[in-house]
């Protein structure tokens, strides 16, 4: 019988006073793991989130860094490493929304933000972590969390999908430099999901959106935490390079 084991593992997840990013936490150390709790801003959710996983028996600790600083998430690295041990998991999640709008009306400030918080998060959590990791020579995994709207390009996106597709050369060159230490680098990609904030809304708001989806519903946060959980694992050993859309089939790669 298979089952996801994360015994003697690190992970860190970042963004994960959010709502997607505190499901995740918990789904990791139901699973075993040590989980780190980064925060930007949020010290009370970020609490709530450790305090919810020591309540159910696991371990964690909660952590603040501006994951767009190199200093910083040096920092976070160093902490981590000091109170749970070297980080085994990264799962990139953390991003800076803005309202959307077309590109002639976009604050040009918003584009280098989505940049920063996309794509130099990635560089700069790779260049803390990996060493360590490679050092440690038990492999590794990097998990981002990227959006069903890199690949729908819809109009008013272009701020949020510039950063995620950035992200997305970013981490498919990564997978082939650390490869050969075992470390794996994938990428998550949801649709609409609901969660906490949306319990109990009447009429559901994503009833629109479902319609669109082949599933005929939008997924639930567990539903991407489950597929982060898999991918820290190793049941996905062999599993680096992807995109992997969690989205109801909304988005389909194609060959």
């Amino acid at each position: 019988m298979f089952s996801i084991n994360l015994q003697g593992q690190v992970a860190v997840v970042t963004g994960a006073s959010g709502e997607l990013g505190r499901t995740m936490s918990r789904s990791l150390a139901s699973c075993g793991a040590k989980v780190a709790v980064h925060y930007l801003g949020n010290a009370e959710k970020a609490t709530q989130v450790v305090d919810s996983i020591r309540e159910a028996g696991d371990e964690a600790a909660a952590f603040q860094a501006d994951i767009t600083n190199a200093d910083e998430v040096n920092r976070l690295r160093d902490q981590v490493k000091e109170q749970l041990g070297v980080a085994t998991i990264l799962v990139n999640n953390a991003v800076i929304q803005y309202g959307w709008t077309s590109v002639l009306e976009q604050d040009p400030a918003d584009y280098e933000s989505q940049f920063r918080c996309c794509v130099m998060q990635n560089v700069l959590m790779a260049k803390a972590f990996v060493p360590d990791m490679i050092a440690n020579g038990k492999g590794g995994r990097i998990i981002a969390i990227n959006t069903e709207c890199a690949m729908q390009n819809f109009p008013n996106q272009s701020a949020y999908v510039s950063g995620k597709r950035g992200m997305d050369g970013v981490l498919r060159v990564l997978a082939k430099e650390i490869g050969e230490h075992q470390i794996t680098v994938n990428q998550v990609a949801p649709g609409w999901t609901k969660s906490e904030k949306y319990e109990g809304l009447d009429p559901d708001p994503h009833e629109g959106y479902a319609k669109g989806v082949p599933l005929k519903r939008a997924g639930t946060d567990q539903e991407i935490a489950n597929v982060v959980a898999f991918l820290a694992s190793d049941l996905a050993s062999y599993i680096t390079g992807a995109y992997i859309p969690v989205c109801g089939g909304n988005v389909m790669p194609t060959i």
